[in-house]
């Protein structure tokens, strides 16, 4: 079986920034095992697997060793793609674990409309202050664990301990705090699920958009992920929904052979 296979730079307007992401397109689902090993084999953060519609296309996300609930570039990508397939456009849905997400186009950004997960604050016990090696100002949950410092510079220099973090009870870390030419920067670590450092996590942003909505006492915001590769978003706060904005930059167009 040939299928279409694309990798794509998301939250990045130049190559070899942001996050890379795979999309490949399906006629039907092919079987789970199938999907996770076509993951594993791209070796990337995450795999999205489409089904093409001219309506509401269905969408799954799979890092190396997993299938996750929501993922901001990949369905980034994922919209780009669809977007050259039916350009006409101006808008994509995608059918997903996370209910249906709306991509729309604004000049040269893709805007996503995604579930807003604000967190809970939480305790500051030992096992997180071992993970992370430092005092955060405060600490919230939501799916992932959200710890916040007072500067750019403590993020950036963050060194992470990968076990200790996938020992935590989270499905991930997120490190954030205020940015000193954005409005926030962050860096997110999911040893757990096969991802030690992501380079670029829109979903992250569901639960970074409100504190630092809330905190900054505005709802449009920019900010910027501090990995090697980097990227910046553009973010707004809309009640119980969160839009997430960035740019893609094609990379690769291939086909794959799966038995």
């Amino acid at each position: 079986m040939k299928l279409p296979l694309y990798q794509l730079d998301a939250f990045s307007d130049r190559p070899f920034g942001g996050n890379p992401a795979a999309v490949v397109l399906l006629e039907e689902w092919l079987p789970d095992a199938t999907l996770q090993a076509i993951a594993a084999e791209n070796n990337l953060s995450e795999t999205a697997f489409v089904l093409p519609r001219a309506g509401v296309s269905p969408l799954r996300w799979f890092t190396p060793t997993l299938e996750i609930d929501l993922c901001g570039h990949a369905t980034l990508a994922a919209a780009h793609v669809l977007f050259r397939r039916f350009p006409s456009s101006s808008q994509v849905t995608f059918r997903t674990q996370s209910g249906d997400l709306t991509v729309f186009r604004d000049g040269e950004w893709l805007c996503m409309d995604f579930p807003s997960r604000p967190g809970v604050p939480c305790e500051i016990d030992e096992s997180l202050l071992s993970a992370i090696g430092a005092r955060p100002r405060e600490a919230l949950r939501a799916r992932d664990l959200l710890v916040i410092f007072e500067s750019e510079a403590e993020v950036r220099a963050f060194r992470p301990d990968l076990a200790k973090i996938a020992a935590l009870d989270a499905f991930a870390l997120i490190v954030s705090a205020p940015g000193d030419a954005v409005d926030f920067v962050s860096r997110f670590f999911a040893p757990g699920a096969g991802v030690a450092e992501d380079p670029v996590t829109g979903s992250a942003h569901c639960t970074l958009i409100p504190y630092w909505a809330r905190r900054l006492g505005r709802a449009k915001l920019v900010a910027r992920q501090l990995s090697a590769r980097g990227g910046e978003l553009r973010c707004e706060l809309r009640g119980e929904r969160v839009i997430i904005a960035g740019q893609v930059v094609e990379y690769l167009e291939g086909t794959i052979f799966v038995p």
